[in-house]
């Protein structure tokens, strides 16, 4: 399983998709935690079938050996990418009307309440990354607490 960002690189499925051979099945739970959009879904699946490999989603039963599949897969990765959509303009909408009434601090800076601790660490000689994962911060954020002194 892999977790991340929304844009970051896909390094796993881009394996998956690496190892796949002709005649295997790529499996996969849920379609949209395959792909981001219909043209992203269809890039997947144009780069399956190039290579033979077909696309089952488990939980819609869709597999695109079939006709019916593979009608069913766009339709379906139609909808998922309207329903992104909607949920996306609706957080955005959100997110407004809280800053608009001033409830909305956006996240804690976790970084500057442990500045203290990162500088004492630093006094000690230990290195930023080593910091970082002590702290459980990023290393950005512990060169950035460093060079605000």
């Amino acid at each position: 399983m892999e977790q991340t960002s929304a844009v970051g690189p896909r390094k796993q499925l881009e394996a998956a998709l690496e190892f796949a051979r002709e005649g295997d099945t790529l499996a996969v739970t849920k379609l949209d935690r395959l792909a981001r959009s219909v043209r992203h879904l269809g890039e997947i699946v144009e780069r399956l079938e190039k290579n033979g490999v077909a696309l089952r989603i488990l939980n819609l039963g869709i597999d695109t050996n079939t006709p019916t599949g593979r009608l069913m897969l766009n339709l379906l990765g139609s909808i998922a990418q309207f329903e992104r959509e909607i949920m996306l303009e609706r957080q955005k909408e959100g997110v407004a009307k809280a800053k608009a009434e001033g409830k909305y601090k956006g996240r804690k800076p976790t970084a500057r309440t442990k500045v203290d601790e990162i500088k004492a660490l630093a006094l000690q000689g230990i290195g930023k990354r080593e910091i970082a994962q002590r702290l459980g911060l990023g290393e950005r954020s512990v060169y950035r607490m460093l060079s605000a002194q």
